[in-house]
């Protein structure tokens, strides 16, 4: 057993990488584990740590200024929604400038992580067994494909594909494809194939998405939230955001698109400047739940049918953390995942949780204050509620969230990023 440093941090993405250079600006001793060979997570395309959702063409879905680390811009030069080359670039530049790639060991497996009796933290890597403090567990919530649960009835013959495993558009050529999902990705995949191939192209979807586009009058749409919008109430949001839509672009079920059966910031919304357009020119067709398979054969819950070469599923990923045992962390099924402030376990001081969050939003800025925050808790500059207030906290998170959305593994991570930025930051302030 080797004693090592006060922190061990596992994954060098996008989040580990803020928590890297935080833990370093704050001279906290940490060892940082990453699978790969290289940083960037799930933002390096063909990463070969196996974990990546990146695709050749993937392009952010939130514009460059917001997605931004608070003290690292972006370049002016990038496009205002960059390529993932760019994004991969702007990474390796961060993690070069502030010094921190030296601090990162590269292509070590974190295998398990035990907590002892005196409350230190046993990890096992590839590399062999090491002591801490404590644990930042940053290794990233898009890799471990969630297919529909239950299965649908019947077998499909054709070829079956998770959107996790979709890297280019050859993948598509010359096949009537069916998207199942209507989230980010499952548009961005069927928009492509709609695009590039003459093939049949069907979005299956049970409930439908408002579209959001990038771009409202000529303004980046996430642009539009800040500090004060979200402190409206959400019937005044839903009122201003549908009144922009209606004027910019009209209803999108005149394009075809299905109108969705919940209102507008009571579900994630989709992003797409293609899909209305697309679909507003037959390039793609929508289909409600799948009812059964019948070979190539699908048939649906209005009791269409047709076939299908290939089914690719966007519909999701597990919260999966392999190398923790105790049962308390097994929420892949449900993705019900109990944590203060969407960080810290009550049950587990020490261990903490960095971006295991969805925001409507960029995730960058809300990791980046989350380790300043993990960073003033472990120098003893701020405190922390006790079990009972943490409980408390929870339990009315968990009650707000249900309020506003639907019961689904999609949103039990779901926050606002302007009000939980807000929070963490009053958090650091606790005395």
């Amino acid at each position: 057993m080797n004693v090592k440093k006060t922190v061990c941090l596992i994954g060098a993405g996008s989040s580990g990488i803020a928590a890297a250079k935080t833990l370093k600006q704050n001279e906290i001793s940490f060892d940082c584990f990453e699978k790969g060979s290289q940083i960037g997570g799930n933002w390096r395309f063909n990463n070969d740590n196996g974990m990546s959702s990146a695709y050749r063409s993937l392009h952010i879905n939130t514009n460059r200024m917001i997605m931004a680390y608070s003290d690292y811009p972006m370049p002016a030069e990038y496009p205002m929604f960059p390529h993932h080359s760019h994004i991969i670039n702007y990474f390796d530049d961060y993690v070069n400038h502030f010094g921190i790639r030296e601090d990162i060991q590269f292509n070590t497996e974190v295998k398990e992580v035990t907590r002892n009796d005196d409350g230190t933290y046993t990890v096992e890597t590839s590399n062999g067994k090491y002591l801490y403090d404590n644990v930042i567990i940053a290794n990233g919530h898009h890799w471990n494909p969630r297919f529909p649960e239950p299965a649908f009835t019947g077998n499909f013959t054709g070829q079956i594909l998770h959107s996790h495993f979709y890297k280019e558009v050859e993948q598509l050529k010359n096949k009537d494809i069916l998207v199942v999902g209507i989230g980010n990705s499952a548009v961005d995949i069927a928009s492509e194939a709609a695009r590039t191939y003459s093939g049949k192209v069907v979005i299956s979807t049970r409930s439908g998405a408002n579209i959001v586009p990038n771009w409202l009058w000529s303004i980046p749409f996430d642009s539009l939230a800040n500090s004060l919008t979200s402190k409206l109430p959400i019937a005044i949001q839903r009122l201003f955001l549908s009144t922009a839509l209606r004027l910019a672009r009209g209803k999108q079920e005149d394009f075809g698109v299905p109108k969705p059966k919940r209102p507008l910031l009571s579900e994630h919304p989709t992003l797409s400047q293609d899909l209305l357009n697309l679909s507003g020119r037959g390039s793609i067709k929508f289909k409600p739940n799948i009812k059964e398979f019948r070979g190539k054969t699908v048939v649906f819950e209005d009791g269409t049918e047709q076939d299908f070469d290939m089914i690719i599923y966007a519909t999701g990923y597990k919260v999966t953390f392999p190398f923790l045992k105790d049962q308390s962390f097994n929420v892949s099924e449900t993705n019900d995942f109990r944590l203060y402030k969407k960080v810290i376990h009550p049950d587990f001081q020490g261990l903490f949780f960095l971006a295991l969050i969805q925001p409507l939003g960029a995730i960058m800025p809300l990791a980046e204050v989350q380790s300043q925050w993990i960073a003033k808790i472990l120098k003893g500059e701020t405190k922390l509620p006790n079990k009972e207030a943490m409980l408390k906290s929870i339990q009315a998170d968990k009650q707000a969230m249900a309020k506003r959305y639907k019961e689904s593994p999609r949103h039990t991570l779901q926050v606002d990023f302007h009000p939980y930025k807000e929070s963490i930051e009053r958090e650091m302030k606790r005395g």
